[in-house]
């Protein structure tokens, strides 16, 4: 008997290590998403502002403020 409990002890540690294996890949995995998301947000940001100072730039321009 004492075999087979620790059998079910072994194959219980055994569970728990690789859902948390699995839960620590998840982990990750989310954390890469959300760093890549942060990138595509910043880069976005970027190239908003360097539309809106073009615009900006433009309308200088034309009003022949840029002089």
């Amino acid at each position: 008997m004492a075999d087979n409990s620790q059998k079910m002890a072994y194959n219980a540690g055994e569970a728990k290590g690789e859902a948390q294996e699995k839960a620590s890949n998840l982990m990750d995995k989310a954390s890469d998403t959300a760093q890549s998301a942060k990138e595509s947000m910043q880069e976005a940001g970027q190239q908003l502002k360097a539309k809106a100072q073009g615009a900006a730039d433009a309308v200088k321009d034309a009003t022949g403020m840029n002089k």
